[in-house]
Order: C-alpha cells, then sequence, then structure tokens
C-alpha cells in the first residue's frame, strides 16, 4: 500500500510540473490579487501557474490585522466578493468586513478549481530575459534558497509574467539588480513604497497594475511598491479589484484587443 501511495503522489505531481514548465501566464505569488487573477485567467482557458514560496497561499489575507481575523473591503470590490460566493456584513461609511479564512480559502479553491496549477513551496530566484523581454522565471525550492544550498534552479517559460509577490516587489526588484531596464514608472526605475495611507494606497495599487517591462506585469502591493505609491494596510478591496485588472489585462494582450472597462 505505502509504495503505491507514493506512486501516485510522485506520479500526479510531477505530471502536472511537466505540464506547466510551459505556461501562457506565470503567477509569481499567491496573495489576494494573484490568487484572483490565476482564478480569473483559468477560467477562460488560459493555462496559468502560480507559484508561492510558503507552504499556503494567501499571503497577508489570512491574518487580517494584527491576526484578527477579519478584513475590510470597500463597496467598490463587494461585487468580486459576491462573484466568489463571499460573505460579508455592512459596517457604513461604504465598508464591509469578511472573514479572512473564508475569503482566502475562496480564493484558493476557485483558482485550482478552475484550473490553475499552483505550486507551493517554490521561490523566484531570477528571472529569464531574452531580446530585452521577460520571457519565464527560474524557480528552486524555498528551503534550498534558505539553507543557501549549491543547488541549480530549473526554469518555466511563459511569455507573460505577473509580479504579485507584495511589498519586496520580487520580480521587478530581480529584472533591475541584473539587467539595464527602463521601467514603465515614474523616473523609468524601481521606486520605494511609501507609508501608510489607505485611500490613496487604495487607488494606487489598482492604477498602477499593468504592464511595466515587455513580458512582466504587476499586481497588488507591487504595483504600489514600483510606482512609490503608498502602502493601504488592512483593506482588500484594491487587491482584489488589481487581481480583477491584472487578468483583464494579461488576457486582453493575449488576444489583442482592448481590456474590458
Amino acid at each position: 500500500m505505502e509504495l503505491q501511495i507514493s506512486s501516485a503522489i510522485v506520479s500526479d505531481w510531477f505530471t502536472k510540473f511537466q505540464d506547466h514548465l510551459q505556461s501562457d501566464v506565470v503567477i509569481v505569488g499567491g496573495g489576494p490579487s494573484g490568487l484572483l487573477c490565476a482564478a480569473e485567467l483559468a477560467s477562460r482557458n488560459v493555462k496559468t501557474t502560480l507559484i508561492e514560496s510558503k507552504l499556503a497561499p494567501g499571503g497577508g489575507m489570512w491574518g487580517g490585522a494584527m491576526l484578527f481575523n477579519s478584513i475590510a473591503i470597500q463597496e467598490s470590490a463587494i461585487h468580486i466578493l459576491d462573484r466568489y460566493r463571499i460573505h460579508y456584513k455592512a459596517k457604513g461609511a461604504g465598508l464591509y468586513t469578511a472573514d479572512a479564512a473564508e475569503a482566502t480559502a475562496s480564493l484558493i479553491y476557485h483558482a485550482a478549481h478552475n484550473g490553475a496549477a499552483i505550486f507551493t513551496g517554490i521561490c523566484m530566484e531570477d528571472v529569464l530575459v531574452k531580446e530585452d523581454r521577460v520571457s519565464g522565471v527560474v524557480v528552486n525550492w524555498n528551503p534550498v534558497k534558505r539553507l543557501d544550498m549549491h543547488v541549480d534552479p530549473i526554469s518555466i517559460v511563459a511569455d507573460r509574467i505577473l509580479d504579485a509577490t507584495g511589498h519586496p516587489c520580487e520580480v521587478v526588484k530581480v529584472l533591475c539588480n541584473k539587467n539595464p531596464v527602463s521601467l514603465k514608472t515614474p523616473g523609468a526605475m524601481l521606486q520605494s513604497e511609501r507609508s501608510m495611507n489607505a485611500e490613496a494606497g487604495e487607488r494606487a495599487t489598482v492604477e498602477h497594475t499593468g504592464e511595466i517591462y515587455p513580458g512582466l506585469w504587476v499586481s497588488g502591493m507591487a504595483a504600489c511598491g514600483v510606482s512609490g505609491s503608498n502602502r493601504m494596510g488592512p483593506i482588500f478591496g484594491g487587491m482584489l479589484l488589481s487581481g480583477m485588472k491584472a487578468a483583464d489585462l494579461l488576457y486582453a494582450s493575449m488576444a489583442g484587443e482592448e481590456p474590458r472597462g
């Protein structure tokens, strides 16, 4: 029995991984914007791979604020909660609250159920750059990186990469540190995230979601970080709207059409 169990797990995982070594879109980071983007793209039959360095996707949504297991969402993003059947309560002033565990679990479920391949415990350590375009990511096991082991990585090829790594902006940072690039950002370079301003940060998260270098898009807090915008704290409407916008833009880029809305 033990042999059959091990064989089933190994063969299933490697089949999935090998099938996604070439994808339409690779999303780096499994926070709310990355998960929502993955769910939306997969629902449109886009071959989508999401890599998350931690054991479970979800990013900061799991923890709410200071481990309070509730999250705040503004009215403009409520239609996304309705779409994903996430319960919420009105709290006045255009704000709503939702259970952090339910919201996060729903995004994970829909991303996987819609067909996105989610690989956890894997981190991005470099990007593929060919002819001045990002064309894939270089990945390794998170414990290998954390233990500073001398183990070479492998590559996942895709024409479109989404940096959804949050505050660190890891994909953009690696690209800028290793290559002489000019970004579609203020000053044409990687900016620094500013201190908290919830209203400004929520606007900037959505506004700056988009392609900042050929083949490389940003969403969520990474969109704030690369543009030098404010952090927004424990409110998640902007993150969800950013993930939806990223999916629309990525899908439109593949179809050669203008993004919806």
